[in-house]
């Protein structure tokens, strides 16, 4: 590969201007920049994007926490794809690469150093809900920096999340519909902002249809497959069994429905199952799974768009409103 020197010797200019091409090409003049910029690719030169990095202060590479809590092993996002191809596509429009940050680690400022060391230009946040304080002391640094449902705040900072409550009624109002008074849910950790939202919206979508919901109604899981089918045996040993579930979540749903099978009874004739996310399986398993559907692949979308307006915005602009993006609720063979 040629060499900076070498590139320079051949269009008659110095280094310094080869330099200002590649890196601050604005105040070189129109035609030197082209004549350039052709020399590189005919003799093969590719800027070294280190010693770019060093002179721009930017590196064009987003960090991506994905934090999977070492602490408790198993978490995972239920449509980290869909939200990865989304933001790559998004942040590529822009010259701007991903790099996965590590997160196995305690120490409080791990993924500020991470940042810093790399020189990010921005940061977007998977979390798990667990507040950890390497996240809150990111989002108060002053970098960059776009949540997935987590709500944080500070000077750079934003988040992006579903209408968790309004999913929540959607589900409601069309069991109400379909006739049901016995409503029960399976829901997501409280720790979580989509788990207290969406059992905030079906608390309030069961009261504006006058359902009563008995405190055994509400039973909570975690997200996961096995806590769904736990859950939905526990409330069918009820005196009065619900004749219908909204579980937050599409794998705790999937997970009821093999409980309800367990139990001999007939999906939706005896027992009516409402999911939320619209994972892929949801589609897959028989009956097919009535669910709330989130905009998986606009959460990427939405991310980037709002961090590359931070990392474009002048000095002291305010960070851009939280986002907040529709659901559909998506009618199968469960409900």
């Amino acid at each position: 590969m040629a060499t900076i020197r070498e590139l320079a010797r051949h269009c008659g200019v110095s280094v310094a201007t080869v330099s200002r091409v590649f890196n601050t090409p604005e105040v070189v003049s129109r035609e030197t920049r082209q004549r350039v910029e052709a020399a590189a690719v005919e003799i093969g030169y590719l800027p070294n994007e280190s010693a770019r990095t060093l002179a721009t202060k930017k590196s064009n590479m987003i960090g991506l926490v994905w934090d999977t809590d070492h602490r408790r092993t198993g978490w995972r996002h239920p449509f980290l794809q869909e939200i990865l191809v989304a933001l790559k596509t998004a942040l590529s429009a822009h010259g701007l690469h991903l790099l996965l940050l590590a997160t196995g680690a305690d120490e409080p400022d791990r993924h500020l150093r991470a940042v810093r060391r790399h020189n990010l230009d921005g940061v977007v946040l998977i979390d798990n809900g667990s507040r950890d304080p390497a996240v809150l002391g990111l989002a108060e640094a002053g970098i960059p920096c776009v949540a997935l449902d987590l709500p944080l705040s500070g000077p750079c900072c934003t988040y992006v999340t579903s209408d968790n409550a309004g999913g929540a009624r959607q589900a409601v109002d069309h069991l109400v519909r379909l006739g049901h008074r016995r409503i029960a849910t399976i829901a997501g950790p409280a720790r979580t902002g989509p788990g207290t939202d969406r059992l905030t919206g079906f608390r309030a979508a069961l009261a504006a249809h006058d359902v009563p919901l008995p405190p055994e109604y509400v039973v909570t899981g975690d997200f996961y497959l096995d806590s769904g089918r736990a859950a939905m045996r526990e409330l069918l040993l009820l005196g009065a069994p619900p004749t219908a579930v909204f579980a937050a979540g599409d794998e705790m749903a999937i997970g009821a429905l093999q409980a309800a099978a367990e139990a001999g009874l007939r999906v939706p004739d005896d027992l009516a199952i409402v999911g939320f996310d619209d994972i892929e399986p949801a589609a897959l398993i028989p009956p097919g799974l009535t669910t709330v559907a989130q905009d998986r692949a606009g959460f990427g979308t939405a991310a980037a768009e709002a961090l590359i307006a931070m990392i474009q915005a002048a000095p002291d602009t305010p960070a851009p409103a939280p986002i907040t993006l529709s659901t559909a609720l998506v009618r199968r063979g469960t409900a």
